[in-house]
């Protein structure tokens, strides 16, 4: 229920999992040794004022970045209108977005080598601001793709960073609960907004991005404010890079030959790509079938979206619990057979009433899928690859929620927009019979 930038989003968390650095002034950022520990060997930071203003920063991040998502669905009617564009075209804006995606993930960790986890904050904060004043005025539809690569990229660097502090807290799992909760609330109040100002006046819908664009200015306030004390200078790296560079980099290659070798990571790597492809089709096309299809009023359905993410908001917080305690492989096969009988439902029952309650509660059951996969991922696989692995499966993942969304555009742009249900039928499928290739977890790791 993501989407274009979603999966991404959760999916970059788990990307550049590296040593989290404490806070130090920034002046004595030359004098410290290199770095010898990991952010699993350091206790957890008590959440003193300083640490509080730090995860209120990481949680308005999340926020915007569910804004950004959420919203998109609910505009593509007016995007396709606005620009006279068709179906086919949308795929433009999901290979935008993966491509930023994609660029993040290749440069690792080297932004924040350069700038500091705060600089790697600032640095991401300020490209959404780019993007979304680009998009306001409506310029040409070449240059609001590109929108769409500075957002990805800008939420890839912010998410990242945010999700590696938020770990090293004391109490992370209620906290890195509560930043990705942000996120669901984000993706259920952007539909809001955006079907209220489009609505009102089709010809001037580009002006739902003044909304994005203030929260993109506070947000970068706040990080600019928060992590101040750990944005570095190149200049300042250059004895550092110097003594580690090299270092880093031939623990790489060895790294990720283990992990491209390692068959688990695959199979991950295929229900994580089924998962959010499933997601984010399902989202993003949900009001233009329910316009197209079944010719119900756009100022209608545009809300119907909210319904979707607050479900998944919803369920990743009720469901979270009982998941694990009754066992997080049988949970996921029933909870894949309830998204695939409402999809169902959806399909065959035409009534508005009926498609809002039917998406929802498919929203609220898809909710624990993200975390339970990760859990799973990191009690199957080698410590020694986490993070190597885990970079690898999102960026597959993200590669799913793309490569679908895109190409349910192009076979509904000749063969109608009908044929929506049937494809998400194909991949709930999917991805339930994927998750069960997925080798079992030793009792002994529960």
């Amino acid at each position: 229920m993501q989407n274009l930038n979603t999966a991404p989003r959760d999916a970059q968390d788990s990307i550049n999992l590296a040593e989290y650095p404490e806070s130090t002034p920034s002046g004595q950022l030359e004098q410290q040794a290199p770095d010898s520990t990991t952010a699993a060997d350091q206790p957890p930071r008590p959440i003193d004022r300083v640490v509080a203003f730090k995860l209120l920063s990481a949680t308005f991040a999340f926020f915007i970045a569910g804004v950004n998502d959420g919203s998109l669905g609910t505009l593509i009617p007016y995007i396709l209108c606005g620009y006279k564009i068709h179906t086919g075209q949308i795929a433009m804006l999901y290979a935008s977005g993966f491509a930023g995606w994609l660029l993040a993930a290749l440069l690792g960790g080297y932004p924040k080598l350069h700038l500091g986890a705060g600089g790697t904050l600032v640095l991401g904060a300020t490209l959404q601001v780019l993007a979304y004043i680009l998009r306001f005025w409506k310029p040409p539809f070449g240059l609001f793709c590109t929108t769409f690569f500075f957002a990805a990229l800008g939420t890839a660097f912010q998410d990242s960073q945010a999700n590696i502090f938020v770990s090293t807290v004391k109490t992370a799992h209620r906290w890195l609960g509560v930043i990705h909760a942000s996120y669901g609330v984000g993706c259920l109040v952007g539909p809001f907004i955006a079907a209220a100002i489009s609505s009102s006046s089709p010809d001037r819908w580009t002006w739902f991005y003044f909304f994005p664009l203030g929260l993109t200015i506070v947000n970068l306030s706040l990080v600019a404010s928060a992590f101040r004390s750990e944005v570095r200078l190149p200049r300042r790296l250059s004895r550092k890079l110097a003594d580690t560079g090299e270092g880093n980099t031939r623990k790489a290659w060895p790294e990720m030959k283990l992990t491209l070798r390692n068959k688990t990571v695959w199979l991950l790597s295929i229900f994580f790509f089924f998962h959010l492809g499933a997601a984010i089709t399902a989202g993003g096309w949900l009001v233009e079938y329910l316009v197209t299809v079944r010719k119900n009023k756009l100022s209608e359905v545009g809300y119907v979206p909210s319904g979707m993410y607050g479900g998944l908001a919803v369920g990743r917080l009720v469901l979270a619990e009982p998941t694990f305690r009754l066992g997080e492989r049988r949970m996921l096969l029933i909870y894949s057979a309830l998204c695939l009988i409402l999809q169902i439902v959806f399909w065959k029952v035409n009534n508005l009433i009926s498609s809002a309650v039917t998406v929802s509660l498919m929203g609220f059951f898809l909710g624990p899928f993200f975390a339970t996969g990760i859990s799973t991922a990191t009690k199957i696989l080698p410590v020694e690859i986490h993070a190597t692995a885990l970079g690898l499966v999102f960026v597959i993942a993200q590669a799913g929620g793309t490569i679908f969304p895109a190409l349910a555009g192009l076979v509904a742009g000749k063969a109608g927009v009908s044929v929506l249900q049937p494809i998400l039928v194909a991949l709930i499928a999917a991805m339930g019979i994927s998750w069960v290739m997925i080798p079992r977890v030793d009792r002994k790791k529960e």
